[in-house]
């Protein structure tokens, strides 16, 4: 088939049997750290931080260093299917064009859509924005960042004309001040969080503050922690520009030649939030240490405020980022070394994404459908000798919107990449009902097994990270390759050979040829600087190159354009190939791309001022009740990554947190009659979850926490979207998901048990069967090396454990110890020497460390001492380690216990001793944790001194 080798291998990715080195980027979050990837035999065996790479110098989070260990072709996606049949490629692209083109017949072209992701790399969201909007002429296009990122794009785009993040990481190390504002950086963006670390170990003027509901492992380095109540950053920071104002910390000077709106914003701050009192009472904190921080953030002029999600999942997350950039405006505290609002993006390419279009409110390159002129100047761009574009006029439907048009009938047929709303999105009941009613549904996927596929009219298997090559841009705008070093398993295809086989076949063959990603990069390099303030030298180069398409328009026609790599034009397949990291603008006046934005004072709005914003702060709109009496916060944990898709491949980063949880604090506890490890309901108007909960004074009376990455793949009823309702922010769409409102009780069991199944023995995919995680009330899978863990629960009691277990298992038990009284049980099966599964009936405390039975299944036979073992399921006087809390060095807690009260009270010594906390540090602010409540409990150290002796 035309292109079949084009999609499925480049150069770099044929296997060899010498040993190969690449440079790529790591797939996580949006730090866009750099690694160094071994290759040897065709298979990645290794990982490491590449020392080059300005995002990270060789530093990485746990996440990134596990990532060889995510790769392999068990569970990934590798043959197109059809209404449920495998077929060919050319059957899945021919009934995929069809489809569509019927459907665009029948209802028109509004009534197709697509909805992308932060996953997929710059190149395969050109063209995927290319055809849909320029060529399909559907505005309905939009990704997963609308879920993370949308406020902080409508902030940036509100003050400064353009979505553009005006620091870069150098300036958090150069700072005096740091605020994080709604951010566990610790935990999410852990790179970065070292390099705070680092910095104020070497400037100890430094200060750190923590704005949060939640105590963090973030707060280990804070000075100054504010416990605020959620939802009222923008009285906090209303009430910060009020107190500069009162106090003259005004730059008035800055205020007056860069900036407009200032009155305005002045007056609603001092109206809202006009004392400190006030302020105080409305964030519920303390005055005191409110004033502290507004006297530290006026009084120095290097102040970074990081903000991410915890500012803007909320139904008014777009004018906290305009609180927040409005005192840095105030204060001129922008366009400076260690200054700037920064927002801190979730995914890896969220912005690559923004760049090129994604989101659907956004044209391409960064111009929008109300951007004077961009309609025709796209259109121009994209017109072929025999193909002239169909754009849209307006704005499409956002995330939640979309669904919702979905459901209504709007929309006929959705194509998803590299996302799973089924998970992802708020009152996920309703978007799953919305996918079961459309027309046709067309995924996209790497993965086996996800929520979303069974709404799957056709699939369509796509290539991952170490496959895919292309471009990713991070939070400091960093443009970075990511390079494909193996080649995709089966069938799978890259996005962007996938996007344009279709387009070839619906009829658009002209505007898609391409043959490899650097020819899009090119294309998209060439848009971003399309009349675009045009000098000369740049007019040339795309007169040469555009013959056909540029018109002779005066350079003054068209406003410049903040987003400009044109610089980058004409690299050639060797010069993509060796692109290095580099900051955009990157123009023919700043080859070496711009490291930050303002330094001038000049912005992107016509008149090149910034403007400040009048803030009128307003509360979460999923409103406390009687019967829903606690707020919801909603958030990532240290070792996963979204859905899980990848990171659960990896059994050791299953073990910091092995099952979905509820935070609670002690007092909710007491009230609510839920105990801490045991099992509860959380219920909200649109779902349920359950969890095990963990009562910490972390978090503040009347709220409660839960992780967003568990999916019916891996539990029954842990999904918290199912608790979200769909209530957005105005401007950006972005849905209010830190913010449900939900009540809490005992989950009441009957029995608990902890099963490990030997991998294969049964299908833990399948629909229907008497396995226990189908008929219990609580259960949650958690891979294993060699097997699968399940932690299982039920209100209803068991007569006859033995008698179940064959129902349940397709293997007898071979060993078992029954104790009728108390209702516990231990049993095995051991099939040819060979362990096949491991059952304890009893709560998960009773439990031994887990990792002598791990390798029991991993043994070819079993020998008699381990077979006689079997049931304790550790060998005779072994120690339990404990919870994971390292999961670099898989070090547990009662392991580092021990290890303190030996004597080891500093991180150093407990590094020294067990290695925890020496690779990539993110469980430090564990450690330190753990020493203090230990420290009672420590013994001196001995010391031998030979002269002594």
């Amino acid at each position: 088939m035309q292109g079949a080798e084009a999609g499925h291998q480049t150069e770099a990715e044929q296997q060899s049997t010498t040993t190969q080195q690449a440079k790529t980027t790591c797939p996580y979050c949006g730090v866009g750290c750099g690694l160094t990837a071994t290759v040897e035999a065709g298979t990645l065996c290794a990982v490491e931080g590449d020392r080059e790479h300005p995002a990270n110098y060789g530093r990485l989070c746990v996440k990134g260093s596990a990532l060889h260990e995510t790769l392999g072709q068990h569970d990934r996606l590798t043959q197109t299917r059809v209404d449920g049949v495998d077929v060919s490629w050319e059957e899945a692209l021919a009934a995929t064009a069809q489809r569509l083109n019927t459907l665009r017949k029948q209802h028109g072209n509004h009534t197709v859509a697509g909805y992308l992701s932060g996953q997929l790399l710059t190149e395969d969201y050109y063209v995927a924005n290319k055809l849909f909007k320029g060529f399909l002429g559907t505005p309905h296009l939009d990704t997963n960042s609308r879920l993370c990122m949308a406020s902080a794009v409508a902030g940036y785009k509100r003050a400064f004309g353009a979505d553009a993040v005006p620091c870069n990481y150098e300036d958090l190390e150069e700072a005096e001040l740091v605020v994080l504002v709604g951010s566990n950086l610790a935990w999410n963006h852990p790179v970065l969080y070292q390099r705070i670390k680092i910095a104020k170990e070497r400037n100890p003027l430094m200060r750190l503050v923590v704005i949060d509901p939640r105590v963090t492992d973030s707060c280990e380095i804070a000075d100054l922690y504010l416990g605020i109540k959620p939802g009222s950053d923008a009285y906090l920071f209303n009430g910060l520009l009020a107190w500069m104002a009162k106090r003259r910390k005004l730059d008035t000077l800055y205020l007056e030649r860069h900036t407009e709106g200032f009155e305005e914003a002045l007056m609603a701050a001092q109206q809202t939030a006009g004392s400190v009192a006030e302020v105080a009472a409305a964030c519920d904190i303390d005055p005191e240490r409110l004033e502290t921080f507004y006297y530290w953030f006026a009084s120095q002029l290097h102040v970074v405020t990081l903000y991410s999600q915890g500012v803007n999942q909320s139904s008014s997350g777009t004018d906290k980022c305009n609180a927040i950039i409005n005192c840095h405006l105030a204060g001129g505290k922008i366009g400076l070394p260690g200054a700037g609002p920064f927002s801190i993006t979730g995914q890896p390419n969220a912005m690559g994404g923004r760049e090129v279009g994604g989101l659907a409110n956004q044209l391409a390159a960064h111009m929008d459908y109300h951007t004077p002129g961009a309609l025709d100047l796209v259109s121009r761009f994209w017109t072929t000798d025999s193909l002239t574009p169909s754009l849209p006029d307006s704005p499409g439907y956002k995330a939640v919107e979309l669904f919702e048009a979905i459901e209504r009938g709007e929309v006929t047929a959705l194509w998803v990449m590299a996302t799973n709303p089924a998970i992802s999105l708020p009152d996920a009941a309703k978007v799953r009902a919305a996918l079961e009613k459309c027309p046709l549904v067309i995924v996209s996927e790497c993965a086996a097994h996800t929520d979303l596929l069974p709404y799957a009219d056709i699939v369509l298997p796509a290539s991952g990270w170490s496959e895919k090559d292309g471009t990713v841009t991070n939070s400091e705008r960093c443009i970075s390759r990511q390079r494909g070093m193996l080649p995709p398993p089966g069938e799978a295809r890259h996005d962007w050979w996938i996007i344009c086989e279709v387009a070839k076949r619906l009829g658009f063959a002209e505007a898609f040829n391409y043959s490899h990603p650097w020819e899009i990069f090119d294309e998209h390099a060439r848009l971003s600087g399309f009349e675009n303030g045009l000098n000369s030298n740049l007019k040339n180069i795309l007169e040469s190159t555009l013959q056909n398409t540029l018109q002779n328009t005066a350079d003054s026609a068209s406003p410049r354009r903040l987003f400009d790599i044109s610089g980058l034009i004409g690299l050639g397949r060797e010069g993509y190939d060796a692109l290095a990291p580099i900051q955009w603008p990157v123009t023919a006046q700043a080859p070496n791309g711009t490291a930050r934005l303002f330094e001038n004072g000049e912005f992107a709005t016509p008149n090149g001022r910034a403007k400040l914003l009048a803030i009128h702060p307003q509360g979460p709109e999923q409103m406390l009740s009687t019967a829903y009496p606690l707020r919801l916060n909603t958030g990532r944990i240290r070792d996963q990554w979204h859905t899980m898709t990848r990171t659960a491949r990896a059994p050791r980063l299953m073990n910091h947190r092995a099952e979905p949880f509820i935070e609670v604090h002690p007092d909710d506890a007491l009230t609510t009659g839920v105990k801490d490890q045991e099992l509860a309901t959380l219920s909200a108007m649109s779902g349920e979850f359950r969890a095990r909960v963990r009562v910490t004074n972390a978090q503040r009376r009347g709220e409660v926490f839960v992780p967003i990455h568990w999916t019916d793949c891996f539990t029954k009823q842990a999904r918290s979207s199912a608790l979200i309702a769909g209530i957005i922010d105005p401007f950006s769409g972005q849905p209010e998901s830190k913010h449900g409102a939900v009540a809490l009780a005992p989950l009441p069991a009957a029995w608990q048990a902890t099963l490990l199944v030997a991998d294969g023995l049964v299908n833990d995919e399948a629909d229907g069967g008497a396995e226990p995680w189908r008929v219990s009330d609580y259960w949650t899978r958690i891979p294993m090396r060699g097997c699968q863990r399940w932690q299982l629960a039920n209100t209803q009691q068991v007569e006859d454990w033995l008698l179940r277990l064959e129902e349940w298992l397709p293997v007898p038990a071979s060993l078992w110890s029954q104790d009728l009284s108390s209702g516990r049980l231990r049993a095995a099966a051991v099939e040819h020497g060979k362990v096949r599964w491991w059952l304890m009936v009893g709560p998960p405390s009773e439990l031994p460390g887990l990792a002598w039975l791990e390798a029991r299944f991993n043994e070819a036979a079993l020998s008699a001492t381990h077979r006689r073992r079997l049931l304790a399921g550790c060998d005779d006087g072994a120690v339990d380690t404990g919870s994971v809390v390292c999961s670099c060095h898989q070090v547990g807690q009662t392991t580092i216990i021990h290890a303190i009260r030996e004597g080891d009270i500093s991180v150093e010594a407990l590094g020294a001793r067990l290695a925890c906390g020496t690779q990539c540090g993110s469980c430090i602010p564990e450690l330190k944790s753990l020493i203090e409540e230990e420290r009672p409990n420590a013994r001196a150290k001995q010391t031998s001194n030979p002269e002594v002796a």
